[in-house]
């Protein structure tokens, strides 16, 4: 497993719109809006990473409403495969 591999995917949902050009400040990772809200979503190193994204979305002064860790397809054969 190589070291992207490695990494956890997290969606982070925030109200309104936040333009796509706020991608770099988020690490790079993918802005969408969708019915009202940003979704911001993408690879997350670890959770000292994932914290310092949710204090960039407190620091800009925005609405958070979730925070999902992003299960892999493997990760879900796996599990129905009784290994977990």
């Amino acid at each position: 497993m190589n070291q992207e591999e490695a990494k956890e995917v997290y969606q982070i949902r925030i109200k309104g719109r936040l333009d796509s050009s706020w991608s770099a400040w988020f690490d790079n990772m993918t802005l969408t809006f969708e019915k009202g809200e940003t979704i911001i979503s993408g690879a997350v190193a670890d959770q000292a990473a994932l914290h310092g994204l949710l204090v960039k979305v407190r620091d800009l002064g925005l609405t958070l409403i979730d925070v999902r860790r992003i299960e892999r397809r493997d990760e879900q054969q796996n599990y129905s495969n009784g290994e977990n």
